[in-house]
This record gives C-alpha cells, structure tokens and sequence, in this order.
C-alpha cells in the first residue's frame, strides 16, 4: 500500500485550515565557502520567529542526487509520487491558460529565444521579452498550418507561450530541443518512441515556419520546445485528502499543476501582495490554500545571488497577514533548490518549516538551510508532506487498533 492509499482510508474531516507557502527554489548555496546561502543572507524576522514555535527538516523533492523539474517538484509537494505520475510541463502549461487538452491532444511549452547570425542561441529567455511583446508574437503563430492536424498556440507569460498539437496517433515522448546553454543552435525535436515519431516531425515543421514568422524581431527571432505530453489521469485533492483546496498563483504553469490534481484556481493576482489578498477573501471558503511565489526561482535561474535574498525578503514579509488568519497548519517551503551559484535548478535538499499548535518544536530560532538540517523533521521525501500537513491539522484517523 502506498503512502496516498493509506491517507485515503485514514482521512477524517474537521474546520480546520492549512496553508502552504511556497517559494520556488527556495533553497540556495554559498557563493564561496563559509559563506551564507541565499536564505541563510536575508533578513527574515518573521519566518525565525515562526521557527520558534515550529518544526524544520529537509526535503528530497524527488529523491537524493534527482534534480527536479517545477511539476515533478511540485506534484511532490502535493504528496503525489512524481515518479509514478508523469506529468509534462506542456499539459501544465496549456492547463495553467485554460486549454482543456483532450485525448488527441499533445501540448508543448514554448521559450522565444534570441538566435544570432548563425543560428545559435546568444539568449535563451529572448531578454525576458515582456508579455505585452511576446502576446502578440505567439498570436502571430496561430498563422502556421500543418496538413492532417490542428495547431492551437497560446500565450502564457514573459518569453513563454504554449503549442497543442491535435490529431490521430500522436505520442508525447519527445525530446526538448532547448539545450540548456547559448552559443549553440536549438537542439531537433527527438521520438523516442514510434507513436510519437509522428509528433516529432510535426515540431520539427512548427520551428521551421515560426522562425519564418520571427525572422525581423530582434529580440524573439526563434524559439525552443520543452515538456511534450499529452493529458494526464491523477486523483483528486479531495479524493486522496478530503479537502477542499484552493490554488493562489501568478503563473500559469502553477495553476495548471493545481487544476490536475483538483484544485480551485482562485482570483486573479499578479503579485504577492495581491495573493494574499485573494486569501484572506476566501479564508472561509476552502480548507487547504497552496500559495505560489515564483521570483525567488527566477532570480537564482538568472544568477543573481542578491537579487534572490531579495525576493526572499518580500515573501518573509507577507508572513504576518497569512498568520493573522490563524491557520492550523502553516507550510513554508520550495518545490526545489535554485542556488544563484549554479542558475539552475539542483539536486540539493529544501530547507521545510511547519509550524502548528500540534507540533513539537524543535527549538531552533532561525529558519535557513543550516536550521534545517538540525530539525525535528529531519531528510524526509515530499511525499510525506501532505500526511504531516493533515495530522497536525487532526485530519488523520489512527492505522489500527
């Protein structure tokens, strides 16, 4: 029996209200040695003084030595086994926007990117192309025509956008043609199976008539494919939990994560602030709130050790209005590690705070990684975050007698 069909027969129901506050890529590295990670170098006075009253550890996202991905990392924060449920980051894409994928589809998340002269990547994100720009450009592909299938090209956000491909027979397992580095070309779409060979030289065709389409933008001139998939079956939130889940999120992608696994998207807010806004409108309405902040992930994708202390100290200090409603259960935690260092996603463990009336603390002052390692959570797998989450809200029966 796995851990979620042992929640499912455990799950009791009561009042009470849990909230997680994620970070994405909360945790980070020193930049030399001895010297404070992102986390460890900000000023955050409301999450050590919720340290001292709550629990910490460290979380394997996926497993130790597996670098995740957001949906991977997330579906893991959720309690779902990322292994086990595969999900695409296109499906979550094109879900995020609102497209209902149906059982033809195959959906793509797109990055407009910059090529030079030759061809080769000189930036990967086209500078951040902001979305009033990259709107427009990716309505402009709705223009491509590809003989015996249906082409849908979305907006998402930023250099993002999102592509669904519709016809008979076609598989999801593509490869990415971003090659994670500039200075050299975007990579071909790859099948690695024979369903989806199909797809491939669907892609391979879309990249050849957008880049026509893109060729006189200066900064948006071409483009990579990641997350091919097609739409994934998963259980429900209140299916597994008993709860009635809300999803507070800027980003598309996010919210359409928390759509497949049967959440509410709720309001529309374009900053922190305004998400918790949106939460304290609808305390009253849901029992689980899943609040995403994305910048924090951002700033460490971009290298910028400073600017992601930052970010960290804007989330810190939002903490005060998520207490006041006086939650049962609080999460504060990240659906991966983006050390600044390394301007990527890593391997290394999330540093995870719960703080509830039901727990037992561990007597730590501050919340960091070094914090962290010393709590009373100790190395657990994100899978095991939700069953915390629902026996600290007295959500869980006892197993046995």
């Amino acid at each position: 029996m796995d851990i979620q069909q042992l929640v499912r027969e455990l799950k009791t129901e009561n009042r009470s209200k849990i909230v997680m506050l994620v970070a994405d890529g909360l945790g980070g590295l020193p930049v030399e040695a001895g010297g404070p990670t992102e986390l460890e170098a900000a000023k955050t006075p409301n999450l050590d003084t919720l340290a001292r009253r709550g629990v910490q550890g460290m979380m394997n996202p996926i497993a130790p030595g597996i670098t995740p991905g957001s949906g991977p990392g997330h579906l893991g924060l959720f309690g779902y086994d990322p292994v086990k449920h595969l999900i695409g980051r296109g499906a979550l894409e094109a879900t995020g926007v609102g497209f209902k994928l149906g059982p033809k589809d195959v959906a793509v998340r797109c990055n407009f990117c910059t090529l030079d002269a030759a061809g080769n990547i000189s930036d990967r994100r086209a500078g951040r192309i902001p979305s009033e720009q990259s709107g427009p450009l990716a309505v402009k592909l709705r223009d491509i025509k590809i003989p015996g299938v249906e082409v849908f090209v979305e907006p998402v956000k930023e250099h993002r956008f999102v592509v669904v491909f519709r016809g008979e027979k076609l598989g999801g397992n593509v490869a990415d043609t971003d090659p994670q580095r500039t200075g050299v070309p975007p990579l071909a779409p790859v099948a690695h199976d024979e369903p989806s060979r199909r797809t491939a030289e669907i892609a391979k065709e879309f990249v050849v008539q957008a880049q026509e389409l893109l060729a006189d933008q200066p900064k948006a001139n071409g483009l990579t494919m990641r997350g091919f998939s097609a739409a994934p079956v998963i259980p429900s939130y209140e299916e597994v939990y008993g709860l009635k889940a809300a999803a507070i999120a800027v980003y598309p992608m996010y919210k359409g994560l928390a759509q497949l696994v049967g959440m509410e998207v709720i309001g529309q807010p374009t900053s922190l602030s305004e998400e918790i806004d949106v939460l304290e409108k609808a305390w009253n309405d849901y029992d689980f709130f899943f609040i995403h902040f994305k910048y924090t992930d951002s700033r460490g994708e971009d290298g910028s050790f400073p600017e992601k202390v930052k970010m960290i100290e804007q989330f810190d200090a939002i903490v005060p209005r998520v207490m006041a409603l006086k939650p049962m259960v609080l999460i504060v935690t990240g659906d991966h590690s983006t050390p600044a260092r390394l301007a990527s996603h890593s391997w290394h463990p999330v540093p995870t705070l719960l703080v509830s009336e039901t727990c037992r603390p561990d007597g730590l002052t501050a919340f960091s990684e070094k914090t962290a390692l010393h709590g009373g959570l100790g190395h657990f797998q994100a899978v095991y975050l939700m069953p915390l989450a629902l026996a600290h809200a007295e959500r869980l029966a006892k197993f046995g007698a």
